[in-house]
This record gives C-alpha cells, structure tokens and sequence, in this order.
C-alpha cells in the first residue's frame, strides 16, 4: 500500500500465514526478535514527543504493517484492533552521539516488547548540539528493510510517497535456475573466511560513514557498474585491506549474502518479508579496488542476466514453506557467509513536519553465528555505508575509513 487510504484498515484479514523468509528467520533467530528497521538524522529543532505520537496516531491504523502481530505458535500474523500509541513511540537522550551511530547502537540493545503488541515502535532520540533521530523499528521475522523503508514513509512523512522501487516479476532464465540450485548447493560447503572467523560474544557495535550520492554514481558510469557494484567492491578491497594490517595476509573471496527484494506493486507496506538472497564471494583478493569492481560487475551482470532473484523465489516457495524456511537458514548463517551485505535505495528525503532527514540508515540485528551486517543506504544526495559487527571484531570499526580509501582509488584516473 503506498498511499495509506482512510478506512482501509476494515479490509484487513484476521489473520495471515508467515511467509517462506519470515519463518526462516523465526527458526533462525529461535523464536527470539531481531530488531530491524530505518534511522533519520536531522539537523535543527525535534519535534516534541507529543507532535510525533500525533502523527502516529493520525497514521498507524491505516497502515497493514503496523496492524499486526506475531503468533509463533500458529506461525500467522494476527491483526490487532486497537494501537496504543504511548506503548509504541518512545523518547530518548544521547548528548554524547556526535556522529549518530550511538541512536543506531540503542535500536540494537533495547529490548522489544513481547507482550503480544504488533511488533515495531518508534523512537524520538535527541543527540547533543540540537541534532535528533527519528528511528522506526520492527521485528525481522515480520518485515524486511525495504518494506521498513516504505512503512517509515508512510509513518512519518508529510508527503508520504515514493520510496524504494517495486519488483515486477518474471520468469528466471536457465542460467539462473542452474545459479539458484549452485548457491544452495554452495552453503552446505565450508568457505574460508578468517577475518569473521572468531567466537561470537553476541554484543553488537555500529560504525559509519556519509558520502554524496554522486560520488558513487560518477564512479559506477565511469566503470558500466551501478552504485551497488562500487559499494560492493570498495566494501571488499576494505575486507581485504583490513585483513591485510592484522595479518600480513591476503583475504580469500568473502562469501556474502546478497538481500533482493522481489515486494511487488500493491505490497509496499504488506506484513512480511518479500526477500531471497544471492550468495555473492566479494573478491577481497583483488589487487586493487579497480579488479575488485571488474569481478563483482561480472557477478551481478550474471545474477540480472539469469534472472536469478526469480529463480531463487520459485525455489524458496513453490515447496512446503518449512522446507523453504530450512533452505533459507541454510543459506544465511555464520557457517556459511560472513553475514548479509544489504543495499537500500530509500529515494527522496523523509520530511517530517518541515524539516528534511539530512542521512538514512537501514540497520538489522545479528543472529544465526553472523558477525557482521553491512549495509549502504542511499537517500536524496547522500548515502550511509554502515557496519553492524558482533563485538568480537575488535577493530571493525576501522571499515568505514577503509572503504572510504577504496572510493578515494576508484575515483582516481
């Protein structure tokens, strides 16, 4: 639903079955919630607590996504009647956030109510110098980032339209069933991965770093990549990088989970996860950022040309969904991949009463033995390269500034 209409909420099932993804990251997480969802940096003036449950409380019922809860048990998502909107929207202080990670760090650690609430909230939280956030926040089980992204819009935008493009689906090419079956048949391998390697002591940290929007799309048309591919590689050079300082040693390829989101038209803010993942081995070997981007064109040329997003959602749902569920988990755990690597175009800035998000971050927990999350959003002009990493990866925090290096190399002549 992209334009939430009046009255609408009437139309809603008592209930709905969870999906393939949902399921798997249910079986995955054990039941447990992984907090998920999208951070807003402004500069100026907050709104107060109350002007923002005004707007909540304006919107939230007619938003599907927000009008449900998770059953377990029925493995179905039941709808509420009634929102109250002082147990779902929050406030918070963090004077000392200078670079807004702490407002990401705080979604990450507090606790999300268990008490049969539809599963999100949203939090006002104050950093020094007058800087604030706005920070929607769900249960991965119930929804994914780019379905986030759109029910955070049509939360709290004035003008809540737009948002990430939806998949029209199509039928996958023979090269991308082959693909689908080969990265299945792929997670029941061990792949090296040292760097991410290590006992996990499941306490998570968040580092970043902004950047324009046009400096990644100046380097994708100088290369025939998207911005997605220069993320992809200057993210694989700082692996290899960082690796390299510690270790003297170069990184083997890295495998990575690679979210697509295949939300078709209409589902903009559907109850649910509408996602399939691609196993992707980032080149961290690669000589420099330049080889790295020539590798991972090649790879994601491979994955449209094949059509594989299409084939892995005929895989993951024509089946039983447990059986789909069991292939999922299989394909996103520490076994077998560092951890997801997530790109979110989140379109035109969010504009809350006035005052436009200056930055936009999609954030996710950690779970299933994944050490680390790293994700790229793009609003506007500006882009966020995040790191989300158990805390176990010391020095993990040094990736933001490494992947910058790389950005800075491919940008040269």
């Amino acid at each position: 639903m992209r334009h939430p209409r009046p009255g609408s909420d009437g139309g809603l099932p008592a209930s709905l079955p969870m999906g393939t993804a949902d399921i798997a990251y249910h079986l995955a997480m054990e039941g447990r919630p992984l907090p998920a969802g999208f951070l807003f940096g402004f500069s100026g003036r907050a709104p107060t607590l109350d002007a923002v449950r005004a707007r909540v409380a304006e919107r939230a019922h007619r938003i599907p996504a927000l009008r449900y809860r998770i059953d377990r048990r029925s493995r179905t998502f039941s709808r509420v009647e009634r929102i109250d909107v002082e147990q779902h929207v929050h406030e918070a202080w963090l004077p000392g956030d200078d670079d807004g990670s702490g407002a990401g760090r705080l979604m990450l650690s507090r606790p999300m109510g268990g008490d049969g609430r539809p599963p999100w909230d949203l939090w006002l939280v104050h950093g020094p110098t007058g800087g604030h956030s706005l920070c929607y926040r769900t249960d991965h089980t119930f929804q994914d980032g780019v379905g986030a992204a759109h029910t955070a819009r049509a939360l709290l935008d004035d003008d809540p339209a737009g948002g990430p493009p939806a998949h029209h689906r199509g039928l996958p090419a023979p090269g991308g069933l082959a693909g689908a079956v080969g990265d299945v048949a792929a997670s029941f391998r061990r792949t090296a991965k040292p760097a991410f390697d290590v006992p996990v002591r499941g306490r998570t940290d968040m580092c970043q770093a902004v950047v324009p929007v046009a400096r990644l799309r100046a380097v994708a048309r100088a290369h025939g990549a998207s911005v997605n591919d220069v993320f992809l590689a200057a993210y694989a050079h700082a692996v290899g990088t960082w690796h390299r300082k510690s270790t003297g040693c170069a990184h083997p390829p890295l495998p990575v989970a690679l979210p697509m989101s295949v939300r078709g038209p209409g589902e903009e803010c559907s109850p649910g996860n509408r996602l399939v993942v691609a196993r992707v081995l980032l080149p961290c070997d690669a000589p420099s950022p330049w080889h790295a981007l020539r590798r991972v064109v090649a790879r994601t040329g491979a994955l449209r040309t094949s059509r594989q997003r299409e084939a892995l959602r005929l895989m993951l749902t024509a089946g039983p969904r447990a059986v789909g569920a069991r292939v999922g988990t299989r394909m996103v755990n520490g076994r077998s991949v560092a951890g997801p690597v997530s790109s979110v175009n989140f379109g035109s800035a969010l504009v809350h009463q006035g005052n436009a998000a200056r930055r936009a971050v999609v954030y996710s927990g950690l779970g299933a033995g994944i050490r680390c999350l790293t994700t790229l959003t793009s609003q506007h002009d500006t882009a966020c390269f995040a790191v989300i990493h158990d805390e176990a990866l010391s020095t993990a925090g040094e990736l933001p500034d490494l992947w910058l290096a790389a950005l800075l190399e491919l940008e040269r002549p």
